[in-house]
């Protein structure tokens, strides 16, 4: 490498100027590193202050070189291939009609039941005199600020008339109760879990090329069955219980799991709770219009001699439950990429699950069988002590112990 520098600057130091091979030396020295300004010194001739200062005027005028190179123009005005839209006039105007949003509700549109990808595009073009290939495709749809989008779950359905004013009055509900010490909980089902070894979302550290190994097919295994998490969130205290089913989703499952959290956890805290108040979804096994979970509801404030006061969310409005966005995203987050190889890890997956706002969470596994499609009769019904408020009573009531 050191006779090459020399046999360089032999052949180039005639046509240099003193300033050019200063230059040339100092980078020859940055290229080899330590130690490049004694070998270039030795080898040119050149002192090593020469190099030095070489080293200093290529750094300092380095990034102004650049800039004035960048600025300077390679080709002449109008050189270099022309842009397809230059030449096809309808070209532009005839993607944006395959992309636009509204062709979704257009029977007519070419690509409504299909892929809009680029390659798809650009055969839908072809077939319209633009022969123009996916990547030309990819490159216009950048330009028309197009890019790769996926779906977001934003859209609640049809908003009902008073969705706002029942939020207002759950609110004041939950502030009322809390000012009292009276408890205040939020409930509801997490989505069921298949047992065993399969997928579970999400990804975690782990050595690099060593992926856990889980069943290709999400088959239920006859043995394991099913898990269903059923949650009961104490919004004041931040604590929660969640039994973890192995049957059917029902109002009496529900209600159990209620009542669990409170012989093991709720009296504990109020002790001389003479009310409790449930928040809500207006669907699944806790349903505004369901016969059977008032019926239970019932026997629970029974049992206990407690009031208890009901609160439903509007219909499609779940995720403003507390439950959701302050228990089980956290449940969620802690098990991600972990496969629920049996009941017990789940429970113990949900019970370790922390967060730095102190949330607490007890789990329990309930073994027991609730039959499905309980009917309960008009008399029953009637039987039920219930006081609708009046707001929207088929949203908001309380049952008073019989």
């Amino acid at each position: 490498m050191l006779a090459t520098v020399q046999e360089k600057f032999d052949r180039l130091s005639s046509m240099m100027s003193e300033k050019l091979r200063r230059h040339w030396a100092a980078c020859e020295a940055m290229a080899m590193g330590r130690g490049g300004i004694s070998a270039v010194a030795q080898e040119t001739g050149l002192s090593r202050t020469t190099i030095r200062k070489g080293i200093r005027e290529v750094s300092e005028e380095m990034p102004h070189l650049v800039e004035e190179i960048a600025g300077q123009r390679i080709r002449r005005p109008g050189g270099g291939r022309r842009r397809w839209t230059e030449k096809d006039k309808t070209l532009q105007s005839d993607l944006e009609r395959l992309v636009e949003s509204t062709t979704r509700g257009d029977p007519a549109s070419p690509l409504l039941w299909t892929c809009k990808s680029t390659r798809r595009l650009a055969e839908e073009l072809a077939g319209q005199r633009h022969p123009v290939s996916h990547m030309t495709v990819a490159r216009m749809l950048a330009d028309m600020g197009y890019s790769l989008q996926a779906n977001r779950k934003t859209k609640e359905g049809s908003h009902h008339p008073d969705r706002d004013t029942q939020f207002q009055h759950i609110s004041e509900k939950v502030r009322a109760f809390q000012r009292r010490g009276q408890p205040v909980i939020s409930i509801d089902t997490k989505k069921k879990e298949i047992v065993g070894n399969f997928k579970n979302g999400g990804r975690e550290w782990g050595p690099k090329g060593s992926p856990r190994q889980v069943r290709v097919h999400d088959f239920r295994d006859k043995d394991l069955g099913i898990a269903i998490p059923y949650g009961v969130y104490d919004v004041t205290q931040n604590e929660g219980w969640v039994g973890v089913g192995i049957d059917h989703d029902t109002a009496q499952f529900a209600v159990a799991t209620i009542r669990r959290w409170w012989r093991k956890m709720g009296s504990r805290v109020y002790p001389k709770a003479r009310q409790l108040l449930i928040t809500a979804d207006a669907g699944g096994s806790n349903g505004s219009r369901l016969r059977l979970w008032k019926l239970s509801v019932q026997q629970f404030a029974d049992d206990l001699g407690l009031k208890i006061t009901v609160c439903h969310f509007p219909p499609g409005t779940s995720k403003w439950n507390k439950i959701e966005h302050r228990m089980f995203c956290h449940i969620t987050e802690n098990w991600r990429a972990q496969p629920l190889i049996s009941r017990a890890v789940i429970i113990n997956l949900i019970g370790h699950t922390r967060t730095r706002q102190g949330l607490r969470i007890s789990a329990e596994l309930d073994e027991n069988r609730y039959e499905k499609g309980i009917k309960v009769s008009d008399k029953e019904l009637a039987a039920i002590k219930i006081r609708k408020d009046p707001f929207h009573g088929d949203w908001n009531y309380t049952i008073c112990p019989r």
